[in-house]
């Protein structure tokens, strides 16, 4: 048995650089959440979620006031039976929302200090496909002022050069003409090989403004378009997955193995996007890969690719990880002390133990909103 004896909590803000646009929204800033699980062979695990554009003390408080008390003390290789009690202990707090993020948070910060402890890396002791690499795509084309279709299109053609074979960029914040401007000359310069992503950030509210600007995009040849509706807005999803060629993928922001079973029954999507740091962790994850592969659909994980390249490596139905060329946008990149190393659209897999990261000590101190939160093990 390995007994926790120590869990701590952070709320981090770290600026954009510059101020970045989505569809439907204006990002200054990401606000994440960041902890640690220690137990008493010495073994400290790390995990981390993003808490959105604001709000980050809510985390630190979650995990001190409601989780933390849940661990102290338990065998740290009892992680389904951990994530039960969390999950049982907030019921009536969460099943959503900055609450499951910090269930999740916790839940990889035990599977990284299990697999420390086990001197592997973390896909190695979640059961690994691939030791290797894993593919991605490149993710970027968000909306900044004074970024013209051509830049766009130099952007997208960057990451073909480095070796991508797929790219993603945004959709939805401006009108059709203007969106036919930025997609025509993405396709054009990227050329036909090259798989192009869509993502939409919930852009449209109503089925018949969705299908006007996804037909328009049909001839672009995307891959899928990602988000066209709120995520509560199941039905759309299922309306516009039946009228379109383009696949739909969605589920980002979902949490539980509950909801995404609504959109797998309802038709809502066939590409789904389950965010570890989101749906309740790796344990989560990995119940809401199974469900998705008894019915023949495909994962393609949100985010944080410094996480998603284990459960990408250790999923067989998972296809891509996201990655982020740069930290202008995942900023979170700054609080890290390795970075990933993607070379020919392939994320080469670490051979350290657990995530293959620490928390950049320096980092943490400048971008923290306050001190480490801790809760022991009492003597």
């Amino acid at each position: 048995m390995s007994k926790i004896t120590a869990v701590r909590a952070r709320n981090i803000e770290i600026p954009l650089d510059v101020t970045t646009a989505l569809s439907s929204r204006v990002v200054r800033a990401r606000h994440y959440g960041i902890v640690e699980v220690e137990a008493d062979d010495g073994h400290c695990g790390i995990g981390f979620c993003y808490v959105g554009s604001g709000g980050g003390s809510i985390f630190s408080q979650i995990v001190h006031d409601l989780l933390a008390p849940v661990l102290l003390g338990q065998d740290s290789f009892r992680v389904e039976g951990l994530w039960a009690e969390m999950y049982q202990e907030t019921l009536l707090q969460g099943r959503t929302g900055t609450v499951m993020r910090a269930i999740s948070a916790l839940d990889v910060a035990l599977w990284d200090r299990n697999a420390r402890a086990a001197g592997l890396p973390l896909y190695k002791l979640l059961g690994s496909m691939r030791t290797d690499k894993v593919p991605a795509y490149a993710s970027g084309g968000y909306y900044v002022a004074g970024k013209t279709p051509k830049h766009l299109a130099d952007e997208m053609e960057s990451y073909v050069k480095a070796g991508f074979t797929a790219v993603k960029m945004k959709v939805g914040k401006e009108d059709l003409r203007g969106e036919e401007a930025r997609i025509a000359a993405v396709r054009e310069r990227i050329g036909s090989d090259a798989i192009l992503m869509l993502d939409a950030n919930n852009a449209w509210s109503d089925l018949p403004t969705a299908a006007r600007f996804v037909r328009m995009y049909e001839k672009y040849d995307p891959y899928f378009i990602e988000e066209p509706f709120s995520p509560d807005d199941i039905e759309n999803h299922a309306r516009l997955a039946g009228a379109t060629s383009v696949l739909v993928a969605t589920g980002e922001i979902e949490a539980g193995r509950w909801r995404f079973r609504e959109l797998i029954d309802a038709g809502a999507a066939v590409i789904l996007q389950t965010d570890a740091c989101v749906c309740g962790g790796i344990t989560e994850f990995r119940r809401i890969a199974a469900l998705a592969a008894g019915h023949g659909l495909t994962l393609c994980p949100h985010w944080f690719h410094d996480l998603h390249a284990h459960l990408v490596a250790a999923t067989p139905n998972a296809q891509y990880v996201e990655y982020f060329p740069d930290d202008q946008v995942l900023n979170f990149r700054r609080l890290v002390s390795k970075q990933v190393t993607a070379e020919k659209g392939h994320i080469l897999l670490t051979q350290d133990a657990g995530l293959g990261f620490v928390f950049e000590a320096a980092a943490v101190e400048k971008y923290a909103g306050g001190p480490w939160s801790e809760r022991r093990l009492a003597r």
